[in-house]
C-alpha cells in the first residue's frame, strides 16, 4: 500500500475520537540511529552517568532483539539514576531539536495529519522514556504518549522503572487499558509498527499497518493480509550533497553578479534587483538539482501587488520564492539574516525590510514604510509563522502580514511549499537533489475582514495551508516546472 492510498483509506473509514491511531515511535515514526560499536559502548558504559545524551539517542531505533532492549533499560536505570526529570526532560528536548526532528518520516507526518484531520484519537505508543518521546509528540501534535515511566521520587530519578516497560505484551496492555479508559473502539481502530515484538499491538486493533517491517513482521503480515507501508529515511548528506552545496552557493552568487550587471546599464535599482534575483535562484536551482513544480502559477502572477504568505521550513525556501515569484517583489525578514554573508547582501540590494523580533515596537515602525512600498507596486512576501518550523507543521500565524494588506488595499496569496525540509533540513546549509512543490491559492480579500475577527480570519487562512498540505492539489495543465533561466 501506497502512503497516498493509505491517506485515502483513512479519509473514507470511520470518524470522530472513538477511533484511535496507534503509532510506534523507533522505526516508525522515526528512522533509527545506527548502533555503537562494541568499543563505543564499552568506553559509554565507564562514564554513562555523565553521558546520559548517548543513550538517549542510541536507543531510538527500529526492530531490536529482546536482549538488546534488556541492556536499554539497564543503562538507563543506572546511568540515569539521581538526574533530574527536569534536567532529562530539557535534554530530550534539546537533542530533538539538534539530531532526532531530522529523523522523523514525512510520511509518519503524512498520516498523522490525515487521522487528525478525520478527528481520530491520536497516541504514540514506546517502550523508549517519555524524555526521548515527548518532545516528537509534541512537535507532530500528538496529545496521547504511553511510554516506559521511570521511578522518581522528589522529581530525582531511583534508578528504576516505574510500572511494567512497554516492551512486547505490555505495550499491548496498555494501549488496551488507555483505549478502555478513553472509551476507544478498538477494532475499527488503526494502529502502526515496525518490529515483530509489536505484533500483540497490531493484534488489538481492527486495522493494522506494518511499516517498514522486519523479516518476522513482514512475514506476519503477508500471511494475515495487513498493509505494509515503505517509509523512506531522510538521507544524510553525502559527498555529492556537500558537492551540490557549494556549487549552488557560488551559482547563487554568480548569477546575482550576473543579474546586476544584464541591467547595470539602466541604472535603475529595481530592475536590477530584479534581474539579481532571478538569475541568482535560477543558476541556484540548476546547480543544485533540485525543480519547483508549481500548481497555481497563474495566482502568482496575477495578483500584484500582494502579500505573499508561505509556511517556512528551509532556508532554501528563498531561492524557492524567488523562482516561483520572479521580479516585482521584495521580503519582510528577520534581523538575523543580516549576518548570513550570503543572503544578508542580496536582500539588502533588493530592498527587504529587516525586524526585530525581540522589539514589538521597533517592528510595528519598521513595517509602516511596507504599506507604501505596496501601494507603489511591489509586492511583498512574508513568512507568517514567523521563523523555520522543524517540520511541515504549521504553526500560528502572526498578524502583521494581515494588516499590512488590509492598510494597504491588496489581497493576501498563500504560497504553499511542501518538501523543501526534505532538501535542506532546517538548520543545515546542506542542500539535496530533488523536488519542491508549491501550490499558489486564490487571493483573499482582506479589505472587508472585521478588525474584532482578525484572529478567526487568519486562522482560516492558516487552515487552508493545513488542508493543502495534507490534500495536496492534483496536477492540472497550470502545473509546471518552473523554467530555469
Amino acid at each position: 500500500m501506497s502512503v497516498d492510498e493509505a491517506v485515502a483509506a483513512i479519509g473514507a473509514g470511520p470518524r470522530g475520537p472513538r477511533i484511535a491511531a496507534v503509532f510506534d515511535f523507533g522505526g516508525t515514526v522515526v528512522h533509527g540511529f545506527t548502533p555503537p560499536s562494541v568499543l563505543r559502548r564499552a568506553l559509554r558504559r565507564r562514564d554513562s552517568r555523565r553521558d546520559p545524551a548517548a543513550a538517549m539517542l542510541d536507543s531510538i531505533r527500529g526492530t531490536r532483539a529482546e536482549g538488546e532492549y534488556e541492556r536499554f533499560l539497564q543503562r538507563v536505570m543506572h546511568g540515569w539514576a539521581g538526574h533530574t526529570e527536569a534536567e532529562l526532560t530539557e535534554l530530550g528536548e534539546q537533542l530533538f531539536r539538534r539530531t532526532v526532528y531530522g529523523h522523523l518520516y514525512p510520511e509518519a507526518w503524512r498520516l498523522i495529519r490525515a487521522h487528525e484531520a478525520a478527528g481520530h484519537t491520536l497516541v504514540l505508543a514506546s517502550c523508549l522514556t517519555r524524555f526521548q518521546v515527548a518532545p516528537a509528540a509534541a512537535e507532530l501534535g500528538i496529545e496521547h504518549v504511553l511510554c516506559t515511566a521511570m521511578a522518581a521520587q522528589d522529581g530525582v530519578l531511583t534508578g528504576y522503572v516505574d510500572g511494567k516497560p512497554l516492551w512486547r505484551n505490555g505495550k499491548a496492555d496498555r494501549v488496551r487499558r488507555f483505549a478502555a479508559t478513553h472509551e476507544l473502539d478498538l477494532s475499527d481502530s488503526y494502529a502502526y509498527a515496525d518490529a515483530a515484538t509489536d505484533l500483540p499491538l497490531l493484534e488489538l486493533v481492527g486495522r493494522p499497518h506494518a511499516v517498514n517491517p522486519d523479516p518476522r513482521m513482514a512475514l506476519e503480515a503477508g500471511e494475515r493480509d495487513w498493509p505494509v507501508l515503505s517509509f523512506r529515511p531522510r538521507r544524510s548528506a553525502q559527498a555529492s550533497d556537500v558537492a551540490r552545496t557549494a556549487a549552488g552557493f557560488a551559482s547563487l552568487l554568480g548569477g546575482a553578479l550576473a543579474g546586476v550587471a544584464a541591467k547595470a546599464p539602466t541604472r535603475q535599482r529595481r530592475a536590477m534587483a530584479d534581474a539579481m534575483i532571478s538569475c541568482a535562484a535560477g543558476a541556484t536551482l540548476r546547480a543544485t538539482g533540485v525543480r519547483v513544480r508549481v500548481t497555481g502559477a497563474e495566482h502568482a502572477r496575477d495578483a500584484r501587488p500582494a502579500v505573499f504568505i508561505f509556511n517556512h521550513q528551509s532556508q532554501f525556501d528563498m531561492v524557492v520564492l524567488a523562482q516561483v515569484l520572479r521580479s516585482g517583489f521584495t521580503g519582510i525578514v528577520k534581523q538575523e539574516i543580516t549576518r548570513n554573508p550570503v543572503f544578508g547582501p542580496l536582500m539588502r540590494f533588493a530592498g527587504a525590510t529587516f525586524i526585530d523580533r525581540s522589539d514589538s515596537a521597533g517592528t510595528r515602525a519598521a513595517l509602516a514604510p511596507v504599506v507604501e512600498t505596496l501601494r507603489g507596486g511591489l509586492s511583498i512576501v512574508v513568512a507568517p509563522e514567523g521563523t523555520r518550523s522543524l517540520t511541515p507543521r504549521v504553526g500560528p500565524f502572526k498578524k502583521g502580514a494581515f494588516h499590512i494588506a488590509r492598510q494597504a488595499g491588496v489581497p493576501i496569496v498563500p504560497l504553499v511549499i511542501r518538501n523543501a525540509g526534505e532538501i535542506a533540513w532546517r538548520d543545515s546549509a546542506i542542500v539535496h537533489k530533488g523536488v519542491v512543490d508549491v501550490a499558489v491559492l486564490a487571493p483573499i480579500d482582506v479589505g472587508e475582514w472585521d478588525p474584532r475577527e482578525m484572529d478567526a480570519e487568519v486562522e482560516r487562512v492558516r487552515r487552508l495551508f493545513v488542508e493543502t498540505l495534507l490534500d495536496w492539489p492534483a496536477p492540472q495543465e497550470n502545473s509546471t516546472a518552473v523554467r530555469q533561466t
